[in-house]
């Protein structure tokens, strides 16, 4: 399976977001690492996964207007 790295510049520019957002606000908060990026050579430069990123934007929009039950189950309004 091959997968696309970006870095924070690229993924900036694919998902409309500002890369100090990206890097400020969503890294290790939305996009946690060995998931959605890497370090590669456990150096300080960062790739992120578009293929994981892309899933986990289309699990949030589909799941948007779910309400949670105590069961585990959730209500589509």
């Amino acid at each position: 399976m091959s997968q696309t790295y970006l870095t924070t510049e690229e993924l900036s520019a694919v998902i409309k977001y500002d890369p100090r957002t990206i890097r400020e606000r969503m890294k290790d908060s939305v996009l946690l690492e060995g998931i959605h990026y890497i370090r590669p050579f456990g150096g300080r430069k960062i790739l992120y996964i578009w293929e994981r990123i892309e899933e986990d934007m289309a699990k949030a929009t589909e799941s948007a207007f779910a309400i949670p039950m105590a069961n585990g189950g959730v209500c589509h309004g």
